[in-house]
């Protein structure tokens, strides 16, 4: 959908240099939603330094921030540079912008790592992973210094669960059905349905990096303390990770009808 979108001038500098605004534009330009997101990616590349160690993340969102990582390396902007992706793709990406990468047994310490988000809380906490990369994405991003956050307005909620979308959790192929039931079960008050993921007509299960399954947990009501739910979620065996992000991001950029609101933890 086209939004009108107001200059400011955080936002204005942003755009321009996403090449989605001129500075003789009018001063009210229609932008699509990707559009947005790329203005808040490339904001977010504004917070990266010469000589870090990034996270790249995965994503739409993401995608437009690794690839302007690339462009200011190619440019010379940027210089002595580590990424860290957090999915295969993100790294077949990386690999052909020329950006140099290594993983966290090289380096253990994340100065940085930027990547978007499917619901951001009032408090910052996030839902990730309908992408099907959530544990590279939490490993990379617990390690970080600083984890930025990028999103469009759409992806806010009042709680976690909000949008009705998925709440995905990864779990080993071994007896997915049996695991499914008991993650169902640990939200019956909240509505909760629990459903494998499948991509394509023939509805296969979709396999993560990883080589696991992800079940999709939808709720009609809110799950409560976010911190009992991830532990109740983590405790049952052939759960390997579910994408709650809580108390994780430090900043959150959010591209909407007002131009860009930067949330700081």
């Amino acid at each position: 959908m086209a939004i009108p979108y107001p200059h400011f001038i955080a936002t204005e500098k942003a755009a321009m240099d996403a090449g989605l605004l001129l500075p003789s534009s009018s001063p009210s330009v229609i932008f699509t939603q990707d559009d947005l997101k790329k203005i808040a990616a490339y904001k977010a590349v504004e917070y990266v330094e010469s000589g870090m160690v990034l996270g790249l993340g995965t994503g739409s969102t993401a995608k437009h921030a690794v690839d302007r990582i690339g462009e200011l390396l190619r440019q010379g902007k940027l210089k002595d540079i580590v990424g860290i992706p957090t999915s295969k793709k993100t790294h077949e990406q990386a690999l052909s912008l020329g950006i140099p990468l290594s993983d966290l047994d090289s380096h253990p310490v994340v100065d940085l790592a930027i990547d978007g988000a499917d619901e951001v809380d009032p408090f910052l906490n996030l839902v990730k992973g309908r992408g099907g990369s959530l544990l590279r994405e939490k490993m990379v991003e617990s390690a970080c210094k600083k984890f930025i956050v990028i999103v469009d307005e759409s992806k806010l909620v009042n709680y976690l669960g909000g949008s009705r979308l998925a709440m995905p959790v990864e779990v080993i192929q071994f007896c997915w059905r049996f695991t499914a039931e008991r993650l169902r079960k640990l939200f019956e008050e909240a509505g909760c349905v629990a459903k494998l993921r499948t991509f394509g007509e023939k509805e296969e299960p979709f396999v993560t990096d990883n080589g696991n399954f992800i079940v999709d947990l939808y709720f009609e009501r809110s799950i409560g303390d976010l911190k009992a739910a991830s532990d109740a979620i983590l405790q049952l065996a052939g759960v390997v990770e579910h994408g709650m992000f809580l108390d994780m991001a430090t900043t959150v950029i959010v591209a909407g009808e007002l131009g860009l609101t930067v949330k700081n933890k």
